[in-house]
């Protein structure tokens, strides 16, 4: 089966976030499942930065996995040259698969996938899930419609949760959609250093207004006031440059420099360091379509606190996390009860749990299995 993945942005730009990591490793594993995978992307790292990639050929990652990184001109996806090979990928596919929804690629990828007759299964990954903060709701509603004339009439809509399926369905009334939710890559061992300090807090994440950050250093200046728990706080991740800097200018007011450090954006080794030094991670999200850095967390064998704006309410269930509302107070109960829970036992049900359920090689068997439907299908 030959599949083009059309993104705005591809692996390597961890800027991005989760979707970035999760759209590699559904790549890499249809790849490994005997797909042949193309993916058309461009050169972007976020809006001041691009990726030091081959830019005039296709790189091969490894066996059925090409990419071709396209130069972008303009802030994020916009790059006539991917406008330009688009066609010819098109047809050489059987099927498209689609990334995100307010992009330059979105809309000349459902016309040519119309004109032309290819199935296309679509992810918005979150894109199409509102919180009271979302911006520019009017503009979106007509890039919707022109999304829905430009449609091909097979396409469905796939979601990683059932809430970003019911969610996305509001913008597209009656058009078929698919959860599968995404994998996770599990360390072979999860390493953890041990302290009789601070408990360890650790966000993981975009720096963006909807991930809830500014909940989160208030939850902390609740703490720490609190005779019953000590905590450092570790924020990674890149976004905005001035949004970044109003979280800076924040955690200077509320006089919390000495337990919060913001680290930047962290990959590879310095990733698996953050995890094996953390004793929490917390998730205060307004909205998540899935939340990538929670599966990562439970598969180092780290407990989550995740908010209400997430999909993981079964945290509770499996006992390796506490699901609450995404409210300072809430937020700062939520660490002190879990700083008189047994973390150690809840990292390992957390990393048994993605073990049963979450691994690559049955996502991509399920996501093979919505390409061959979607392909038999008139």
């Amino acid at each position: 089966m030959n599949v083009l993945h059309v993104s705005p942005a591809f692996f390597p730009a961890h800027i991005y976030g989760g979707p970035i990591e999760s759209g590699f490793q559904l790549c890499r594993y249809l790849a490994l499942s005997g797909c042949n995978i193309r993916v058309l992307t461009t050169d972007a790292d976020g809006p001041d930065h691009v990726l030091d990639v081959e830019k005039n050929r296709e790189t091969e990652i490894t066996g059925g996995l090409r990419v071709r990184y396209c130069p972008r001109l303009m802030r994020h996806s916009v790059s006539p040259t991917l406008l330009r090979l688009l066609p010819s990928y098109i047809r050489w596919a059987d099927l498209v698969h689609l990334t995100a929804v307010y992009s330059f690629p979105t809309i000349p990828t459902l016309l040519f996938c119309h004109l032309s007759g290819k199935p296309v299964v679509w992810s918005p990954r979150g894109a199409l899930q509102r919180w009271v903060g979302s911006r520019h709701v009017r503009p979106k509603r007509i890039w919707e419609w022109m999304c829905r004339a430009a449609a091909p009439r097979r396409l469905v809509l796939h979601a990683t949760s059932e809430e970003e399926a019911v969610e996305s369905v509001k913008s597209f009334p009656g058009m078929k959609t698919v959860v599968i939710p995404n994998g996770v890559e599990i360390p072979e061992k999860a390493r953890h250093s041990r302290t009789s300090g601070p408990l360890r807090l650790a966000f993981l994440g975009r720096l963006d207004p909807k991930k809830g950050v500014e909940n989160l250093l208030a939850a902390c200046n609740i703490l720490k006031g609190s005779a019953s728990v000590t905590f450092s706080l570790i924020i990674a991740g890149a976004g905005d440059r001035a949004y970044t800097q109003t979280l800076k200018e924040r955690i200077a007011r509320l006089s919390l420099s000495s337990q919060v450090e913001m680290v930047g954006e962290v990959s590879g080794e310095e990733k698996e360091q953050l995890f094996e030094n953390a004793d929490i991670v917390v998730v205060p999200s307004y909205t998540e379509n899935f939340g990538m850095v929670v599966v990562e967390a439970l598969a180092h064998g780290v407990p989550v606190i995740a908010s209400k704006g997430t999909p993981w309410r079964r945290v509770e269930e499996v006992a390796c996390g506490l699901w609450v509302k995404n409210a300072s107070e809430s937020l700062a109960m939520a660490v002190e009860q879990m700083s008189r829970m047994p973390l150690f036992d809840m990292g390992n049900r957390g990393r048994e749990w993605m073990m049963r359920e979450f691994s690559w090689n049955g996502r991509a068997r399920e996501m093979l299995a919505c390409y061959s439907a979607l392909l038999d299908s008139n």
